[in-house]
């Protein structure tokens, strides 16, 4: 692989205008195809197996015309201090309102809160449901406007009126601090290669990579159901190793100048040796994002294979179009151990042309060989502590009740809590289906008399049944909010109930509703979770036996991984759980962590995690393998490495907090934790775990069967072949079989 990636990097240097003009090409398609292609709807959100989905999907045959996935909002009216909303001026106000409401092309159905008896028992508080013919996303501007527009008249004659539901759904942003992110990630480049140019060259390249990506997601939308958060996180990924990849590599050509080399011949050894580390680096992150299609969840799927394919553009714009702008750039990219006029003068180098004095990752490597055990117990015990919170996590998905108090969902989530109980913003929806039974009428009732005698349940609504007669609803308020655990033991008490009426009068009961889908998905990403980590860090723990040639190594990185994720979902926990620093990350309600937020950064972050330990660990077994003793070999690694792997860590850490700013809570975790998993993972575990364990096992971290060995391939990540061929081995170093 050295080889061909070696000829990639000279071919693409000389030829440079050629590349650079297929990938502005490309830039160009993609973005007159995301500009012409229709604006995409809202993406469904199906959860194919669970109880719930088949609940909706019998409701979309058995109650034609309904529009069971249409938008809905419920507008929620508070009377004055000392009045009621039964007062003859409220109840006017209240039915033109309603009136009003009902006059929208695209309105279905608005109930009026006197005849649904939607008012509370005080009299204080009432809602009008409006029900719409297509989804929250889908909603033209007029039905929006016409929505406030109604709202802000009532508003006028006295009334408190907040407007909740999805229908003033909107596209979530992310706010100035996404740009903060990037800047930081700039003022970092221009730090570690003390020069704009070399500096610009990694953003440049990450920019145009993630515009290619975003902008092909955003062309597909529309036909593949791709929905905006899609897009979201294949920016932020795609940013994080965009920028990674092409800092390791410029690193890596700014290190074979300082050896003298010619500048063509530089950068085809930079792609040849840092480029293997990028591309298995990169397939770590493909095969833990594509993986994420094994939990089933088409959502999550959708955001996986969009978010791989971005990395695989920042993987070949980086073996590609690096070493053409490192051609235009020519010498304004100076070797390493030079600095540009915008840090100063060079380093003094001694006889050998290594740095006179130790840098920091010299001296670091250093200690930690020399106290293994002691940073090994340190860096263990901390994360372990991180971890703890871990285990009080609970799962649930977001609603209105997550919404900043400055929304008006939320004050209408607030409002109906007052007014009618924390359960009634997560109404239970039970679908009896009773074809098959002999007297749909008694099942009806019979299921509706056992559900009232169940814990927890406050309203139990009479049956509606179809026009066939053979199917009805059943509404179920429960007295807890949505997102409890009471909640969702009622859930399946509903379920076991149904079972036994099943084995009575072979009827169907199901259970639907946003708060059931909600218990669903978080069990089915509960159950999946094992499965899919066996599957990506299996496949990732054979593809690194191939880079490392060795068994420990590849087992002492999953393990790391597993440390540095369990502590960065403590952290999730303690923010977004339990309200620690909160208010520091504009987290406005604390509440259950995002059901797929666990198996989601356990794929996100192994592959980043990898990047690390592929891009560090290499450097050390290209040491080992050409003399060096282990111990040495570290520090040899961390002599060539920390620096950049340091760069490179802060780097995706300053993109994935820019998106903490983002208006969607969803967004916002996942950007904490990815920030906070990088962090325990790139300075915790590859900077002080990985050297210690490395140290402690010497000759025996790189062990590796004899049959196996024959049996692997040989990808040449250490660039053996372009030693051999150009004569640069050392007469006086043996090397190494390992």
């Amino acid at each position: 692989m050295a080889t061909f990636l070696y000829k990639l990097g000279r071919l693409s240097f000389r030829r440079r205008h050629f590349v650079a003009l297929i990938w502005v090409a490309l830039l160009t398609l993609a973005g007159v195809g995301a500009a012409s292609a229709p604006a995409a709807g809202n993406s469904s959100f199906s959860i194919p197996g669970t109880e719930a989905q088949k609940a909706f999907d019998l409701l979309e045959q058995r109650f034609p015309g309904t529009s069971a996935d249409g938008a809905t909002a419920r507008v929620v009216f508070k009377a004055p201090s000392g009045e009621k909303m039964t007062d003859p001026g409220n109840r006017a106000t209240v039915r033109d309102t309603v009136k009003e409401l009902s006059d929208g092309s695209e309105v279905v159905r608005v109930t009026d809160p006197y005849q649904a008896k939607a008012v509370s028992k005080d009299g204080t508080i009432a809602y009008a449901q409006v029900s719409y013919k297509v989804s929250g996303m889908e909603l033209d501007d007029a039905a929006k406007d016409a929505l406030k527009d109604s709202a802000q008249d009532a508003r006028k004659a006295g009334l408190t009126v907040e407007i909740g539901g999805d229908a003033l759904q909107a596209v979530p942003h992310t706010g100035s601090s996404e740009i903060i992110g990037i800047a930081v990630a700039a003022v970092v480049l221009v730090i570690t290669f003390g020069s704009l140019v070399a500096a610009g060259l990694p953003l440049l390249t990450a920019l145009i990579g993630v515009g290619i990506g975003v902008s092909a997601i955003t062309g597909l939308a529309s036909a593949l159901d791709l929905g905006s958060t899609t897009s979201t996180l294949a920016m932020m990924i795609g940013l994080a190793v965009g920028i990674d990849y092409a800092l390791f590599i410029v690193s890596r050509y700014r290190a074979e100048l300082a050896e003298g080399r010619e500048r063509e011949e530089a950068a085809g050894r930079a792609v040849g040796t840092a480029g293997s580390a990028v591309v298995f680096a990169g397939l770590t992150v493909v095969i833990a994002l594509v993986g994420l299609s094994v939990v089933n969840i088409p959502m999550l799927t959708k955001m996986g294979i969009a978010a791989a394919g971005t990395v695989a553009i920042a993987v070949l714009i980086a073996l590609t179009m690096i070493p053409a702008l490192l051609g235009y750039a020519g010498r304004k990219v100076k070797p390493m151990g030079e600095k540009g006029k915008l840090l100063g003068r060079a380093k003094k180098q001694d006889e050998q042309g290594a740095p006179a004095k130790p840098n920091l990752g010299t001296r670091w490597a250093s200690f930690v060989v020399r106290r293994p055990l002691a940073v090994l117990l340190l860096g263990v015990i901390g994360l372990g502590a991180a971890a703890i919170p871990a285990a009080s996590l609970e799962l649930g998905l977001p609603d209105d009740g997550s919404q900043p108090t400055s929304t008006t969902q939320r004050r209408a989530y607030d409002l109906l809590s007052e007014g009618f109980g924390p359960g009634f913003n997560g109404p239970l929806m039970v679908v009896v289906d009773a074809k098959n039974s002999d007297d749909p009428k008694a099942v009806f009732t019979q299921t509706g008399d056992e559900i009232k005698g169940l814990k927890d349940v406050v309203t139990v609504t009479p049956a509606q049944p179809n026009k066939a007669g053979d199917t009805a609803t059943i509404t179920v308020i429960p007295g807890s909010q949505p997102s409890s655990v009471t909640t969702e033991d009622l859930v399946h008490g509903i379920r076991d109930a149904g079972a036994g009426i099943k084995a009575d009068t072979d009827a169907n009961v199901l259970v639907t509703g946003s708060t059931a889908m909600n218990i669903d998905v978080s069990e089915k990403l509960n159950d999946a979770l094992v499965p899919y980590l066996v599957l990506v860090v299996g496949l990732a723990f054979l593809l690194l036996i191939v880079v490392f040639r060795s068994i420990l190594v590849p087992l002492k990185a999953a393990l790391g991984f597993l440390l540095s994720v369990m502590a960065a979902l403590g952290a999730v926990v303690a923010v977004f759980q339990w309200g620690w620093l909160s208010g520091l990350m504009g987290v406005e309600q604390t509440g259950p962590v995002m059901s797929m937020m666990p198996i989601f950064m356990v794929g996100v972050v192994f592959g980043l995690a990898m990047d690390y330990e592929v891009f560090l660990v290499t450097r050390m077994r290209e040491a080992y393998v050409h003399g060096e003793k282990p111990a040495q070999a570290v520090v040899t690694g961390f002599r060539h490495g920390a620096r950049v792997v340091t760069a490179a860590a802060v780097i995706m850490m300053a993109v994935f907090a820019g998106f903490i700013g983002s208006s969607e809570s969803m967004v916002k975790m996942i950007g904490f934790g990815l920030a906070i998993a990088v962090f325990f993972d790139a300075f915790i575990v590859r900077m002080a775990i990985v050297p210690a364990v490395l140290a402690l096992l010497g000759r025996k971290a790189w062990w590796l069967p004899r049959w196996l060995d024959r049996a692997l391939p040989n990808v040449d990540v250490e660039g053996e072949a372009l030693r051999a061929t150009s004569g640069d081995d050392d007469g006086d170093r043996e090397l190494v079989r390992v």
